[in-house]
């Protein structure tokens, strides 16, 4: 499973880590997060590890940055009202059931606070992003983690094998992070309608709107089911390229949204993240175009993995996972020698790496660097 140095710190605020059956810290490489270079000069580093959008906000939400910094003396509590009665349109719900965090990594903090406290049980798939994990390790939770399926799809009966009376909370990555895959909407159905009526089943779908063209899968938001047990997560961190803002949002029933606003850091959220995501949520011109870019350099990437006679994982995101065919380890190193960096090292993968999607010419670098490795078998 992968952490970054973001998720780590920010649990890390809780107290130590618990033992569970998950990798320990000493299996994960946080060197390839600890770089202070900046990319865009130089003698920088190509950041090509944390499924940032590129390409950053759009125009709009840059100017609505500019113009908020006369507010910086003002708390940002009259921000949040405006901000998520907006959210509650774009979803066609009510605005008591919106509720903002720091990042969606904060609304999982909050949904551990409220649904692992008493060392319930948390069930997840391996590998995934793991942040809701490592937090529910400091609460004293037990963490369960199931591997992903053949198809790299959660495996749904074997999760919904090991829970119980004490499973507090089912987390869901869907599309999933780290290997871009999706797991069927009428399989999630069926496991919701399975599970216990006293766990709570949270879907992130922090990569929702890069999925194009595939009929088995729909988002909870656009298409919602009748069952109050839900959360979904969104965040701008990713196609709004808001990421150095944190801000995230859930969408649940009023009752949940409550006792998760109960643990939210009060003000948390600032002004220029709260007026930034309200101008972006107006652009819908500059999703589109994320949307094509994304496809379109997604395409360009398997075009010439297929060159090299590599093979990837099918992704419906803006990052891909890539069987190197040397060991993750020293593909990692190999490219931080050359200043590109790549998702960190999946010990369940240990053949494969991650590799968000750049701009075009930090693309052209990761193939330069690529052609640079020890000649190894292909792995078509």
């Amino acid at each position: 499973m992968s952490i970054s140095r973001r998720d780590l710190f920010h649990c890390l605020a809780a107290g130590a880590f618990a033992s569970a059956a998950i990798p320990s810290l000493d299996e994960f490489s946080l060197v390839n997060v600890l770089q202070p270079l900046d990319a865009s000069q130089p003698s920088g580093v190509i950041h090509l590890d944390k499924n940032e959008n590129a390409f950053g906000p759009s125009e709009k939400a840059t100017e609505a940055m500019r113009a908020s910094l006369d507010l910086a003396n003002r708390y940002p509590n009259r921000e949040y009202e405006p901000l998520a009665e907006k959210i509650a349109n774009l979803h066609n719900v009510k605005p008591e059931r919106v509720t903002l965090g720091t990042g969606s990594t904060e609304i999982l903090r909050m949904a551990v606070a409220v649904y692992l406290a008493g060392r319930k049980k948390l069930i997840l798939a391996s590998p995934t992003f793991d942040a809701i994990a490592h937090c529910a390790e400091i609460a004293g939770a037990e963490v369960v983690a199931i591997p992903l399926n053949k198809r790299y799809e959660h495996d749904l009966d074997a999760m919904l094998a090991r829970a119980d009376g004490s499973t507090g909370l089912v987390y869901i990555c869907n599309p999933n992070n780290p290997t871009g895959s999706l797991t069927p909407r009428k399989d999630l159905e069926t496991f919701v309608g399975k599970i216990s009526p006293k766990t709570v089943v949270l879907i992130d779908e922090a990569y929702h709107q890069y999925v194009e063209g595939a009929s088995d899968y729909a988002s909870f938001l656009d298409r919602p089911i009748d069952d109050a047990r839900l959360i979904v997560v969104r965040t701008f961190s990713i196609i709004y390229g808001l990421a150095g803002l944190r801000l995230g949002y859930a969408i649940s029933s009023p009752q949940i949204s409550q006792r998760l606003s109960s643990n939210r850091l009060q003000w948390g959220v600032n002004v220029v993240a709260a007026r930034a995501a309200a101008a972006a949520l107006d652009d819908a011109d500059y999703i589109r175009l994320s949307v094509k870019r994304n496809t379109d350099d997604r395409q360009e990437f398997y075009n010439r993995a297929n060159a090299h006679m590599l093979r990837s994982i099918d992704s419906h995101t803006n990052f891909l996972m890539m069987n190197a065919g040397l060991p993750s380890a020293q593909v990692l190193e190999h490219f931080q020698k050359n200043h590109v960096l790549l998702g960190p090292r999946i010990p369940r993968m240990d053949k494969y790496v991650r590799v968000s999607l750049g701009r075009p010419e930090e693309m052209q670098e990761f193939w330069r660097v690529w052609d640079l490795l020890p000649p190894h078998a292909m792995q078509m």
